[in-house]
C-alpha cells in the first residue's frame, strides 16, 4: 500500500465499493514498504491519529529496506524518472510480487511488471 492509500483508507475516502475492497484488503494483514511506513508516520498529527496510524503500522507486514529492494529500485531509477521514495515502494512491490495500491498512478504506470490499483477507481 502506498502512503495515500493507507491514508484514504483510513480517513475513509474511498467509495463504498473501495473501502469494502481496502477493508477485505486490511483484514487479510497488508503490507508496505518501510518507505510507506516513514511517510505515513511522518506527518505532523493529532495523537490520536498518530495512534490510529501506528495500530496500522503494527498490524501491517512492513517490508525492510533490503538489498534485493535496493537494487531494483536502483534499476527503477536508471530507466525512469521517479522520486526514490516512489523507486523504493515500486521496488518492494516488484520484489515481494504483490500488487501496488496508490491513488498516484502516473508515478508508477509506465514502470515494466508492476501491477498496480486504484482503489478510489472501484
Amino acid at each position: 500500500m502506498d502512503s495515500n492509500a493507507v491514508i484514504d483508507y483510513l480517513g475513509k475516502k474511498f467509495t463504498l465499493l473501495g473501502m469494502e475492497f481496502m477493508s477485505e484488503v486490511v483484514d487479510s494483514v497488508p503490507f508496505v514498504s518501510i518507505i510507506t511506513k516513514i511517510e505515513v508516520l511522518g506527518f505532523p498529527i493529532s495523537d490520536t491519529h498518530m495512534r490510529l496510524l501506528a495500530d496500522f503500522m503494527n498490524d501491517a507486514v512492513v517490508v525492510e529496506l533490503t538489498d534485493e529492494v535496493a537494487q531494483a529500485a536502483i534499476q527503477i531509477r536508471r530507466i525512469h524518472k521517479i522520486k526514490l521514495p516512489d523507486a523504493i515502494i515500486a521496488a518492494t512491490t516488484l520484489t515481494s510480487r504483490r500488487t501496488l495500491l496508490t491513488r498516484n498512478i502516473s508515478d508508477f504506470k509506465n514502470i515494466e511488471g508492476l501491477d498496480y490499483i486504484d482503489p478510489h477507481t472501484l
